[in-house]
């Protein structure tokens, strides 16, 4: 028994150390990151969206470039208008190809309405409709190159947004995003991801937490190895590298976004970002979808290990970028499915040397710094992650950064959940599922750009 237990704490030592080095250490290069781009972890809070094709005062936006959206959208009839309005262009020169992946409801006839001449419809209907996401951009992507033919476009100088239904960029975002792709071997952009509806609950307030205080830093930090995952909503990509992977380059994987982003890597491009921009979605807004959501994520993140020989065989790709890339991958399987375990393990093992003393025979000095190197041994990276998103959310305030910190440790038994369902259906081979239902909201936003980039002479906002 002193065996098991010796080892348990070896392996368990040894996940938490592996966890924390490789999520502290982007987090630390993210926020080396924004020193670099002159800006700070509060930049983006003060962002407004819904304006894309906004100027912003004192900078000028590339006109080399031609920018098509794609939008996939499957009985969108709830935000279609609202996220096709914030697309549009002022001169109506944008390009919106909107995918009706077999609706029943009038999301392709609302988009066209909204589109004011400036929207593509692909209609696809059954049986060839709702065979994934990944199938239904590659529908649009078809009539994209139709167009991109006809116009004599350069692929080099053709960039492809992909944005949720639900999606809408940050006011003046092209201005922004653009210049990252003045560098050649930029193959593809990521935004970081705010929930629109986040004061709704604290479900949607913690989804928020997640992307905004956690996930966009590690973004940031993997701008340093130039290993960026792209996402389903915001992702730019040059076309010149999309036809590299492939005239149908999403995949049919439940996370096309990262399987497109292994397949840029492991050909040479460079996936990138910028904190000088971002993306807004809405959140779920209940636990049972949010579940089922995570699940998904995490078996496509699961089932993408299969590319690893590909990311290591790549002899294109940095030596930095293949490792963080490989962790990246591997995350569910190294830190999630085994720490899910051992962490219990360790509950046990403490539990069982707390019953064997007798604590009536300690003093009160003792039996508070119990607590405390307990309560620090089960909470500090609630501490170390609050005070990132006390900087980075001006909304939460210091008592909600640390409500949110907090959270974030207990609602680690999400993460437990999904990750052994995804396991689960992975072993049955279960691969289908029913998309989220959307929200009706407002439409986009009108606010001045001065308003959207507080700081666009170079005052950093904490």
């Amino acid at each position: 028994m002193t065996m098991f237990w010796a080892t348990t704490n070896a392996l368990a030592t040894f996940v938490m150390a592996l966890s924390a080095a490789y999520f502290f250490l982007n987090v630390g290069m993210g926020i080396s990151q924004l020193r670099r781009d002159k800006t700070s972890l509060g930049y983006q809070s003060h962002f407004i969206y819904g304006k894309p094709f906004e100027p912003i005062p004192g900078k000028a936006m590339l006109t080399g470039y031609v920018t098509y959206f794609m939008v996939a959208c499957l009985n969108e009839k709830a935000v279609i208008a609202s996220t096709v309005a914030g697309l549009l262009h002022p001169g109506g020169k944008a390009r919106i190809v909107v995918i009706d992946d077999g609706s029943e409801d009038r999301t392709g006839a609302l988009a066209r309405e909204a589109g004011q001449g400036q929207v593509i419809l692909v209609r696809r209907n059954l049986p060839d409709a709702r065979k994934g996401k990944g199938a239904a951009l590659n529908a649009g992507f078809a009539r994209l190159l139709a167009d991109v033919a006809d116009q004599q476009l350069d692929p080099d100088k053709v960039i492809v947004c992909v944005m949720d239904a639900d999606g809408q960029l940050s006011e003046g975002a092209m201005t922004e995003v653009l210049p990252v792709f003045e560098d050649p071997e930029v193959g593809g952009v990521q935004l970081a991801v705010r929930i629109r509806n986040r004061a709704t609950n604290f479900l949607l307030r913690f989804q928020d937490y997640q992307f905004w205080s956690q996930s966009a830093l590690t973004q940031f930090g993997r701008m340093r190895t130039n290993s960026v995952s792209l996402g389903g909503n915001g992702q730019f990509a040059r076309l010149s590298a999309l036809l590299e992977v492939g005239d149908s380059p999403w995949s049919a994987s439940l996370t096309e976004d990262l399987d497109l982003t292994v397949s840029m890597a492991t050909r040479g491009w460079k996936t990138s970002s910028t904190p000088l921009a971002a993306v807004d979605q809405q959140g779920v807004e209940t636990f049972r979808a949010l579940l089922k959501q995570r699940t998904r994520w995490y078996q496509g993140h699961m089932l993408t290990a299969k590319r690893l020989p590909d990311i290591l065989r790549s002899t294109k790709m940095s030596h930095a970028a293949s490792i963080e890339m490989t962790l990246y991958v591997l995350v569910p399987w190294i830190f999630d499915l085994p720490w899910s375990v051992l962490y219990h393990l360790v509950l046990i093992e403490l539990a069982f040397m707390f019953g064997s003393v007798n604590i009536t025979q300690w003093g009160i000095g003792s039996v508070a710094v119990y607590a405390v190197v307990w309560y620090l041994l089960g909470f500090w990276p609630a501490l170390l992650t609050a005070a990132v998103a006390y900087r980075r959310d001006h909304t939460l305030g210091l008592f909600g950064a640390l409500k949110m910190g907090h959270a974030f440790v207990i609602t680690n038994y999400l993460s437990y959940a999904c990750v052994w369902r995804a396991l689960y259906r992975i072993v049955r081979g279960q691969h289908g599922w029913t998309k989220t239902a959307r929200t009706a909201e407002p439409g986009p936003r009108t606010r001045s750009v001065s308003e959207n980039h507080p700081n666009v002479l170079g005052q950093a906002h904490s």
